[in-house]
């Protein structure tokens, strides 16, 4: 059976200490791959707001996620102090890539890719990728 891969890259742009919350849990009795993209999220949002953005306004422009991938590669455990590395990459005229390295301690957790995508609201379709946001990633 074909596995996703890759690894993290690109310019590494955040890092902040999350925790696994007892609704991030499944009844496996460990981290739910659901809650994974959540924590990204929140990882994400975190970033954002450190650099005074949105994901509704990111220089002046909304983002909209096109695309994940995961790979899982131990289990997290309720009250795992988890650390989330974000990376950016693959810049292009409409969107960019965000990769998410999750770790606990030495164990890595998982791997997360997503691609996103700059978006109006209003006209429901994709739009270029703001200048100040080129002037400061690209």
């Amino acid at each position: 059976m074909a596995r996703v891969r890759f690894e993290p890259q690109g310019r590494e742009v955040f890092k902040t200490s999350l925790r696994v919350r007892v609704d991030d849990i499944n009844y496996g009795g460990h981290l739910g791959n659901d809650a994974v993209l959540t924590l990204c999220h929140e990882a994400r949002v975190r970033f954002l707001e450190e650099i005074g953005q949105s994901e509704m306004n990111l220089y002046g422009t909304a983002i909209i996620m096109t695309d994940a991938m995961v790979i899982y590669r131990a289990e997290g455990n309720m009250g795992d102090p988890l650390e989330v590395t974000l990376y950016l990459d693959d810049i292009d005229k409409h969107g960019f890539d965000l990769y998410y390295l999750l770790a606990c301690g030495e164990r890595e957790i998982a791997r997360v890719k997503t691609g996103l995508a700059f978006y109006d609201y209003t006209l429901h379709r994709i739009v270029a990728c703001p200048q100040g946001f080129l002037d400061k990633y690209g």
